[in-house]
Parts: C-alpha cells; structure tokens; sequence
C-alpha cells in the first residue's frame, strides 16, 4: 500500500533531575553540596533513509518519544545524556506542524536530518545553587519538559518529469516503454492508483526521473476521483508531460480534455503554471488521430508544439525524449514553499512586553495560572525541598504573579490553581 501522509506525535526526552547531596566523609569537615546535575533528554530526529519509498511505517506506530536523561547522583555526578531518537523518512517528506499549519523541514537528501522535538536539559543539582550567603542550598530542579507537538508528514515523489493527463490516456504504457518501471496496465480507469518512478536514459546518455500520476478528472483540485490525493507529487516535478489521447476512443475531446487538466493544476496550485509543460499526443496508431491532431493544433494554436507518438509502437518517442532533456537543462528548482523572512526589530526598553502567564476564573470561583513559562518553571520545581518551595515561591513574585492576582481580586485564602495542583492565595 503507497502511503503518502501521515500524523504523528512525537516527544522529546525529560532533561534528568538534579540531586540534592551533600559530602559527607571522614576528615573532610564542612564538605559542603555534592548533588549532581541531571543529564539531557533525547531529540526526536527526522533522518532520510534512501532505500525506503512511502509512509507506510507510520501506519503502525504513530507515537515516538525519546528517552529521558539519567537524574544527577551524588558526589557531584553528571546524569547521562540520553541518545537521540532517530526516525527514517523517505526523500521527499515534507514536515509540517498540525497545530500552526507552518512548514518546518523539506528532507530530500540521503542522511539529511531534521530535530522535530528537542530534549529538555538535565536539571541542576544543589552544587550550582551554593552562594556565599547559602553555602549548604537544599535546592535542585527537576529536569526540563521535553518538547512534544503533532507533525504531518507528506511525502511528495521526487522526480524530474511528471506525466498528468485523463485516466486511459496511456501514461503507464509511455512509461513502460522509456524506463524499466513496470507499471501495472489495463482497459480500465485507474488503473494507477499510486505514483510510479522511472529512470529514463536517451541515446545520447542523458537521464532523467520520470513518475507517472493517478489520472486527473474535473474537479480533481476539490477532491474528485483520485486527483487531490496525488496532485501534491506534481508539485516537485519541473517538467510537466500533458498526455492527451488523439485517438478519441472514449468520445472525449482531446482539446476539451487538454483544457479541463490545466484547470485543474491551476486550481490546485497556480505556481504548476509556470512549469515547462510538454504535450504528447498520443494513440496516434488509431485510425482517426490524424486527423483527430490537426484539428488540435489548430486549437491550441502555434505557441504550443505538440509531439505525436504511438507508446503502444515506440514511434516518435526519440523525438519526444530529446525535447525533455533539453528542457530539463534549464528548467529550474521550483521551492515547495516560499521561504518567509524573520522580521528583527529591537524591544525598547519604553515598550511592554507579553505577560508569560494569563489568569483566568474557573465556575467554583478559583484563579487558574497558565503559560509555557510559567508552567515549565513549576514543572522543573522539586516540591520534596522547602528551599526550592521558598525559590519557585520569589519567582512567582519575580514574574509579577502575585501583584496580578491581586490585580483580578485574590485574597487571603483564595484557591489559585496551576494545571492539577492547588495553592491557597497568602497575603
């Protein structure tokens, strides 16, 4: 089964927790803190793995979360950093973000790689948190969340040459017969029911990728017939093969025919416009296709050459052949997405910046606290040791939790929740 998209969770290692330790041997007086720092979480790594050719590994595990790094020990022992989780993705894996819609890696290459979901760092042990005013702190953090979020992944082939046209118009005959691609042919409409690659060498030795397409049928942009599910793969081909059958077996049109594909790559992405199109007609061993051909020309006028052959005969496909690679010489690399620049500005000091936690009422009448900063600074709190209690307690303050409180109405005994815990509002 060709399986093209796919979402998946994915999650990166918890940093390990930091120790709180002290040093306690014979003749060391005041030994002071010995606690650890913990080590860090694994990145989820998205790693392009030549051999493989669709999604379909996806199908039955859809959840990848990398291990966590060791705790911190004492006598000042580092926890171990855990080793990324490497994930195998065909070339030609598009990455997006599911929550933001935003593109975030194009793999394409053997052995590129792309971290899709860091580790968090280890915590820090008590040894880091020693001052001169506290030599002996009982203060260490737990580690860092590791980043977790939803991508979809799509795959679009990687080929130089995509051939689009009608169902039966003979588009895996063509291939057949160019490339040792063994596509699967029949008397019926799709019959192509996933993507097929060929490699195809003229006689002059140059070579090129060629893939032919499910068929397209009108309203293929909106989801019709099988379009929309593989009009993405059309998207990275930079020449475009328009197969059109002269000989009008099935009472169709061959111009209206020619007309209604174009839409419908229009439709679904105005930027296949600008792609070198070639047009093929094709069946020409059928007895009205000559005639069938000069009448085509005439419609889509003299801008367009239109190179006739007979797949099921290899007549004209030398011809036809040539035409391609010489487009492909300078065809140029079309970018699946435009590249949007990062606009830098400078924050003055005058201008407010965002509040990294909101407060909002529950119906029993409780504050509840939520943001990413705030809730990984509670996350990484240990709430074992009341010197970290006191810590997280001055970074509320700190943040300007408490005076916002107030600011909503808070008082003395008043609950304030942070995801499933409960504090009481202390004045």
């Amino acid at each position: 089964m060709f399986v093209d998209q796919v979402k998946i969770y994915v999650k990166g290692g918890d940093g390990g927790n930091g120790m709180v330790a002290f040093r306690r041997e014979k003749y060391v007086p005041d030994g002071g803190p010995a606690g650890g720092d913990g080590g860090k979480g694994a990145d989820v790594i998205l790693q392009v793995e030549e051999g493989l050719r669709t999604l379909m590994d996806f199908r039955y595990k859809r959840h990848f979360k990398a291990n966590r790094g060791e705790h911190g020990m004492s006598k000042n022992q580092h926890g171990r950093n855990s080793e990324s989780m490497i994930v195998k993705v065909p070339p030609g894996t598009v990455v997006m973000d599911d929550d933001t819609k935003e593109t975030l890696a194009d793999l394409t290459e053997h052995g590129q790689q792309y971290v899709v979901a860091k580790g968090g760092r280890g915590g820090r042990g008590n040894t880091r948190f020693a001052t001169p005013r506290n030599p002996a702190p009982e203060v260490a953090e737990n580690g860092e969340p590791g980043q977790e979020r939803y991508v979809v992944l799509e795959l679009k082939v990687l080929a130089d040459v995509g051939l689009v046209g009608f169902p039966s118009v003979g588009k895996s005959t063509l291939l057949s017969v160019v490339s040792a691609a063994k596509p699967k042919i029949a008397e019926y409409h799709f019959t192509t029911i996933v993507p097929n690659l060929g490699v195809v060498e003229t006689e002059d030795g140059r070579s090129f990728v060629m893939a032919d397409l499910p068929g397209l049928i009108q309203g293929a942009h909106e989801g019709v017939g099988l379009g929309h599910q593989f009009l993405r793969h059309i998207e990275r081909t930079r020449v475009i093969i328009h197969v059109v059958d002269m000989g009008g077996l099935e009472g169709r049109d061959p111009y209206e025919d020619y007309k209604t594909i174009n839409e419908e790559l229009k439709e679904y992405n105005l930027r296949l416009t600008e792609r070198a199109q070639i047009v093929v007609a094709n069946k020409m061993d059928m007895p009205d296709a000559e005639e069938n051909l000069e009448i085509f020309k005439q419609q889509v006028g003299e801008d367009v050459k239109v190179f006739p052959i007979s797949a099921l005969t290899r007549s004209g496909l030398r011809d036809l052949l040539y035409a391609v690679a010489d487009e492909l010489e300078h065809a140029p690399e079309y970018p699946l997405y435009e590249e949007e620049a990062i606009e830098q500005r400078v924050v003055y000091k005058h201008e407010e910046e965002e509040l990294p936690f909101m407060i909002t009422r529950d119906p029993d009448g409780a504050f509840v606290l939520s943001g990413e900063k705030l809730e990984k600074l509670f996350v990484m709190t240990n709430f074992n040791h009341e010197e970290s209690i006191k810590r997280f307690a001055r970074q509320l303050r700190g943040m300007g939790v408490d005076e916002a409180l107030r600011a909503r109405g808070a008082k003395d005994g008043d609950i304030v929740r942070l995801q499933k815990y409960e504090f009481e509002f202390v004045e």
